[in-house]
């Protein structure tokens, strides 16, 4: 419910307005002087404040600035018995959402306070958004305690608040755009534009369009101008994923915007310029595709002012069990199941893969598995099958009954639960299999 103040000196008017005012659903509090409104602004949650211009200890238009400098969110509409231009104008100018006479503007109150609250609900809906994003994009929400992980978090915090390019090196799967969102909604870009553009995507032809855009005309297909991720990332920040992957003939153009800010679409002759910040991330080693004459040293050292290495998840084995219980609790939301925990066999697999896909594949991992359990603890037989039987791990050799259940399973799933079609398969006896099925526990 939307509160508005009321301050007037004059009771016989507050209370009249107070009474069409709460008729139409609003809540209403009223005072007659700017001290008691400041001591109601201090303690309630106000909304809208409509004010008397004259009041015995200030001047109405002189107290919008002051409301609108500790407030922001607050809307004030002023009153006043003699109106004229000059304060009218102060008043907009001091924050105020309007200035109307009394008496004569009386029928207009109530349509003010109407567009004055939407505007209020609007803004506190974008504050709400605000706060989420930055919520879901802090440098907290990067799951995980061990050194390695915590160092880079580190490196990440100090470099956030600069304007200094930043690169983000690690294997497949680490996590470099969560980097990336966490590094910009902690800069001073937050409230701005986040775009992304990973340089694998696009073949040789297509990419220059898509990072500077194009004039119509400019090839085959260009049937109108078209804005670049560049220009769509004004004044924010563009994440450049894999950059490794970017054309040679294309990076002397990107190290000029990284120098001047300035770029040309394709097919055009004048100059743009823009101002963002640059992000780019890569799982190959630059220094060797330098070596190799795939990338530009200069390129290079402009964009990499800041380095910060994401371990892989083989370097923060620690973090396993906190990350698989995250994304247990997020599927299991999003498929309405009640799978609360992994079992201990769960977890001792899931530490004892390779996890050459990192992160991203142990998210994909207990997906899966939340798809496929039926109980409320997640167990080993929900795993894929090169997980359940593991065969990097040196330290506990493969059993052959580990084996056997192995193959039964895989038996199983192949069949889709078809008991006589799997033993017919393994070339075993019905009964042979149903005895195995409940020696091991499978279903």
């Amino acid at each position: 419910m939307i509160t508005i103040l009321i301050i007037d000196d004059e009771e016989k008017l507050r209370t009249l307005l107070k009474r069409i005012i709460s008729l139409e659903g609003y809540k209403v509090c009223d005072v007659a002087s700017i001290a008691t409104a400041r001591q109601a602004l201090a303690k309630q949650n106000i909304d809208i404040v409509l004010c008397d211009v004259k009041l015995p200890d200030g001047n109405g238009v002189d107290f919008t600035k002051e409301v609108k400098e500790k407030y922001p969110s607050i809307e004030v509409i002023l009153l006043t018995a003699y109106g004229n231009i000059a304060d009218g104008v102060k008043a907009i100018k001091n924050g105020a959402f309007d200035y109307i006479v009394k008496g004569d503007d009386n029928d207009k109150i109530i349509p003010l306070l109407s567009r004055a609250s939407e505007k209020v609900v609007l803004q506190n809906r974008v504050k709400k958004l605000e706060k989420q994003l930055s919520k879901q994009y802090s440098f907290d929400s990067i799951i995980g305690s061990s050194p390695s992980l915590q160092s880079a978090i580190e490196l990440a915090k100090k470099v956030a608040p600069t304007e200094a390019p930043i690169l983000l090196t690690g294997q497949t799967g680490t996590g470099k755009e969560v980097f990336a969102q966490a590094i910009h909604y902690n800069s001073r870009h937050f409230n701005q534009s986040f775009v992304a553009l990973n340089c694998s995507t696009f073949s040789k032809d297509l990419i220059e369009s898509e990072l500077f855009g194009h004039k119509e005309g400019a090839f085959t297909g260009a049937n109108k101008d078209k804005k670049g991720l560049v220009e769509e990332a004004r004044d924010g920040t563009l994440f450049l994923d894999e950059i490794g992957e970017m054309p040679l003939d294309l990076q002397p153009k990107l190290l000029r915007l990284l120098e001047n800010g300035t770029y040309i679409r394709v097919g055009d002759t004048k100059e743009q310029k823009v101002n963002l910040r640059i992000i780019a991330a890569s799982n190959r080693n630059l220094q060797v595709e330098i070596a190799n004459g795939h990338f530009r040293s200069d390129l290079y050292y402009r964009i990499a002012v800041f380095t910060i290495e994401l371990p892989s998840l083989r370097e923060r084995i620690k973090d396993i069990p906190i990350l698989s219980q995250h994304f247990l609790e997020m599927y299991a939301s999003k498929t309405n199941k009640n799978i609360q925990s992994l079992s201990k066999e769960v977890l001792d697999a899931l530490k004892q893969h390779e996890w050459k896909g990192n992160v991203r594949e142990l998210k994909n991992i207990i997906e899966r598995a939340v798809i496929l359990e039926d109980s409320d603890s997640l167990q080993l037989k929900s795993l894929p099958f090169d997980i359940q039987c593991n065969e990097n791990d040196h330290n506990s050799p493969l059993h052959l009954a580990t084996i056997e259940k192995w193959h039964i399973q895989k038996m199983l799933h192949y069949t889709k639960g078809n008991k006589t079609e799997a033993a017919r398969l393994m070339d075993i006896g019905i009964a042979t299999l149903y005895r195995k099925i409940e020696e091991y526990g499978l279903k």
